[in-house]
């Protein structure tokens, strides 16, 4: 698939996390040509802020590259489903699509649990899951491995 490498972008950022003592989970977002525009890594636990999740770092990043909150033609490429509040900020910022690794069952707000972008929202992106799933999924694995 077209977007591994960018996956594997991710993947890294989220070891970065992992390194840090946060959960793995990494994010880019691309410009309509596919250069990443924003990045960014869960945060949580290192700035004890309940809303530093890495697709809102990614966003973040995004708007001030584009100097405009809407990232309508990006793509968001994350490492792990998105919650629903990274998935409403997917919503609220107008991307175009959604690629992420591998499944979350218990806050995955893209099918796991609920899919918000059927809902009567003004915006539906494209969604791929699955990409570089597995490497995904081992990350978060042996990190949980680890902390207990």
């Amino acid at each position: 698939m077209e977007y591994e490498n960018n996956m594997r972008d991710a993947l890294a950022l989220a070891q970065d996390a992992a390194l840090a003592g946060d959960v793995p989970v990494g994010c880019v977002v691309l410009d309509a040509e596919g250069a990443v525009i924003g990045r960014g890594r869960n945060r949580r636990e290192e700035m004890a802020d309940a809303t530093a999740h890495a697709e809102i770092e990614a966003i973040r990043e995004a708007c001030r590259a584009r100097g405009d909150w809407r990232l309508d033609g990006c793509t968001l490429v994350v490492t792990l489903e998105p919650c629903p509040m990274c998935t409403g900020a997917i919503i609220n910022s107008r991307l175009s699509t959604v690629v992420y690794g591998a499944r979350e069952p218990e806050f995955g707000s893209c099918g796991s649990v609920v899919d918000l972008f059927f809902e009567r929202y003004g915006h539906h992106p494209r969604v791929y899951g699955g990409v570089l799933a597995e490497e995904s999924a081992a990350l978060l694995r042996a990190f949980f491995r680890e902390k207990r």
